[in-house]
């Protein structure tokens, strides 16, 4: 199944997720077959104390990364929904633009599963592992 271009994967991103979602500042920077990666600029408006990037901002960003990735996988943007996801934070981000890098890693009819990167955009640092798994409508045969 193709992947989405970079464009389309934007305009998923700016019409189909919460205005709260949008308040992250995401970008798509890449998307593949199976993978999406996503932007999040630096913004004290996400940070807590001492110019750390909190925690919910970087699993938000790592949620619609996977989306995205999923949304590529299926060659377009389906209404699927998060059955779980654990996290695990590495090392915070301190007044650093992070990259979220994710990708499919199996995707059936009707559950997919995910893996996100979290990593500094200025040297590549990992800041989180994210582990997800989504509900996905079943496909019509």
């Amino acid at each position: 199944m193709p992947g989405l271009t970079t464009e389309a994967a934007g305009r998923i991103l700016a019409d189909m997720f919460a205005p709260w979602v949008l308040d992250l500042g995401l970008t798509v920077a890449e998307v593949g077959d199976d993978s999406a990666t996503l932007l999040m600029p630096f913004s004290e408006r996400l940070c807590r104390v001492g110019g750390l990037v909190c925690g919910q901002a970087m699993v938000s960003a790592a949620d619609t990364a996977m989306v995205i990735a999923i949304s590529a996988a299926k060659g377009g943007f389906l209404p699927i929904g998060t059955l779980d996801m654990t996290v695990n934070y590495m090392r915070p981000a301190s007044n650093s633009d992070l990259l979220v890098e994710a990708k499919v890693m199996r995707i059936g009819r009707t559950v997919g599963f995910c893996t996100a990167m979290v990593k500094t955009a200025a040297d590549g640092r990992d800041c989180a592992h994210v582990v997800g798994t989504y509900a996905m409508p079943a496909e019509k045969s």
